[in-house]
This record gives structure tokens, C-alpha cells and sequence, in this order.
């Protein structure tokens, strides 16, 4: 007896396969503007690799300017937070270097990624987090990112101090407001400048605070050396202590930390300081520097007792100061009659 059912048959259709999201993370050693290019580069070349892939879509490009040594780097912070929320399932990277030089935090960061289920690709070493065994390249690849930045930064602070001793430096003749460079480098003063220096340092032994100084600044329409309306404080009180108005420079007033934290501190007497005296033509006379020096240090409302910072009990009034330029007073009696303890 012959079998008339025909068979139940039911069609499976093709499956379509699911793209993977791709994060693309791109980073410069500095923030100049020459290193701009080399980021939009690395940008570029990886969204190609992305495009040119039919299994995966881009989900977002993480960038940072700042340095690799540096702990915080915002567009890897971004990035490690979306990975919490499973955001993209590869991150794009064009080198170990530019992921992590310090093989610690490399592999720490990778691993977990790894646990949140998230690929780490390296473009020039061609390796994959996928594979265990890339764990020993990967550590090895980022010994030598680090050991090889670590040398920089050592050469670059022995080349500085090179310069230093020996006088060469170029930054003995760097521009500071009120002066230019000559044709073979040389400072030379420049005198329309050089008359709002010399302003500033009057007005400040005749009793002005910073920033009356600033106000007057702008009454008179007195361009910053930013070329701005307005002046910031940090810029007059850093003229007002700056050595070179009277001719003389001081370099190693900061300093660099050491490998991997490299960051600038300022020089308390750590480390050593070269001065070169009557190095150019001065604007301000050493006795006008002198007294507006003792004039900051006697308005400063800290001082250090037994090693400890403490408030003074100083009324600075700028009534008085005023009332006092009306009767034309000197600008030491001026000084000493604000200063009350």
C-alpha cells in the first residue's frame, strides 16, 4: 500500500549574520599641532579597515592629545566606561604604544576587556586578546614601548641640562612681553611693550592690588600679550617676578617628574637652577625689582611658620590706597601704611 502523505517539509531561511561593532581608539604623544596630522591619519587608516570589513560597522572613534605617560586620558576613560555597557565588541587599536606603554596596565586593561567579552585588535603587531598566546607579545611589545619612552625622556632631560650649563640654550633668549628677538636671536626691547612693563610695575608699588592693575589696564585699553581685552592675574603677577626685566635669566625654575608620571613641578630648590646675569638690556632698574619683590612678599597673606603656611592679619584696603595717591605720598610710605599686622 503506497504512501499518498506528501512529507511536511519546512523551509530554514539564511541565517544574515550579525556585524560586529567596532571602537576605534587613535592617540598622539602631544597635543602640537604638528601631531594633528599623524591623528587624523590614524583615524583615517583604521575607519578604512572598518569600512573595508563586511562584518563589521563602526561604532565610535576615541581620541586623546595628551600623553601616554599621562594617567588620565579622557578618550580612553569614555572608552573603558562604554565598554562596561557593551557598547562595541572590538576595540581598533594601530599599536600596543598607543594603547598602553606600561605593560602592567596593559595587560590588566586587557584582560578586563577579555572578561567583558571584548576583542582588542593591534594593527602593526598583528595580534589578537583573543588568543591567549598574544599575552607574552603583548607584554613584551609594550616592555619596549616603555623602556624605549623612558629613554627619551632621559635624553631629552640630559640635552636640557646640556644647554643649561653650557649657555647654548635657546631658551636663555625666549620672548618674554616687552621684549623682541634681534636678527641673530638676541633679546632686544621693544618699546611700546616695554612701557606697559614699566606701568605695571609702577602702579604696583604705588599701591595698586593685581587686579586694580588689571582694571586700569583695561580703562586704558591695554592689549594683553595674548592680544586680549582683558588681563589675567597669572600674567601680571608672573611679570611683576620676572628676572628677565632687569636683564638677567633663570632657567630650571620647573622640572619633570620621573618616568612614567612626567609631570612639570615647580623647582623649590630640588633641583638645580643656572643663571646668566646681564644677559640683555634691562627694562625695569634691580632697585625697582627689589622693592616690588619685599612689596609681594610683605601683601602676601601666608606665611610659613615652623614649616607651616599660616593667614597673616592683613586689611588691605583699597580705600587707602587711593586717599593715599591723592596726597602723593612715596611709594614705600604708601606701602608701608596698607600693611597693617
Amino acid at each position: 500500500m503506497s504512501n499518498s502523505r506528501r512529507p511536511n517539509i519546512r523551509m530554514i531561511p539564511a541565517s544574515i549574520p550579525v556585524k560586529k561593532r567596532v571602537a576605534i581608539y587613535c592617540r598622539v604623544s602631544t597635543s602640537r599641532s604638528s601631531q594633528e596630522e599623524s591623528l587624523e591619519a590614524q583615524k583615517n587608516g583604521l575607519e578604512k579597515m572598518v569600512k573595508d570589513n563586511p562584518n563589521w560597522s563602526l561604532f565610535k572613534v576615541y581620541m586623546d592629545k595628551e600623553s601616554g605617560k599621562n594617567i588620565y586620558r579622557p578618550g580612553f576613560h569614555d572608552m573603558l566606561l562604554d565598554s562596561y555597557d557593551n557598547y562595541f565588541d572590538i576595540i581598533l587599536v594601530k599599536s600596543i604604544s598607543r594603547f598602553n606603554r606600561n605593560t602592567v596596565d596593559l595587560l590588566d586593561t586587557v584582560n578586563k576587556l577579555r572578561g567583558l567579552g571584548i576583542e582588542v585588535i593591534f594593527i602593526k603587531e598583528n595580534i589578537s586578546s583573543k588568543d591567549r598566546d598574544s599575552d607574552i607579545i603583548m607584554a613584551l611589545s609594550a616592555s619596549l614601548a616603555q623602556s624605549e619612552s623612558e629613554s627619551l625622556s632621559e635624553a631629552i632631560k640630559w640635552g636640557l641640562k646640556r644647554g643649561f650649563e653650557s649657555g647654548e640654550s635657546k631658551l636663555y633668549t625666549r620672548k618674554s612681553f616687552g621684549y623682541s628677538q634681534g636678527e641673530t636671536g638676541e633679546l632686544v626691547i621693544n618699546e611700546k611693550q616695554a612701557a606697559v612693563v614699566r606701568k605695571i610695575f609702577d602702579l604696583y608699588l604705588r599701591g595698586y592690588s593685581v587686579g586694580m592693575i588689571i582694571k586700569e589696564l583695561s580703562y586704558t585699553n591695554t592689549k594683553s600679550p595674548q592680544g586680549k581685552d582683558k588681563w589675567s592675574k597669572r600674567a601680571i603677577q608672573t611679570m611683576l617676578k620676572n628676572e628677565k626685566y632687569i636683564g638677567d635669566v633663570i632657567l630650571g625654575k620647573t622640572y619633570t617628574g620621573a618616568f612614567p608620571n612626567n609631570k612639570q613641578k615647580v623647582n623649590n630648590g630640588e633641583k638645580e637652577q643656572y643663571l646668566i646675569k646681564d644677559a640683555h638690556e634691562p627694562i625695569i632698574s634691580h632697585e625697582v625689582f627689589e622693592q616690588v619683590q619685599k612689596a609681594i612678599k610683605c601683601r602676601s597673606n601666608i606665611e610659613v611658620v615652623d614649616g607651616e603656611a599660616k593667614r597673616k592679619n592683613i586689611h588691605y584696603s583699597a580705600g587707602e590706597v587711593r586717599r593715599y595717591q591723592r596726597n602723593e605720598k612715596s611709594s614705600l610710605d604708601i606701602f608701608r601704611k596698607m600693611v597693617r599686622h
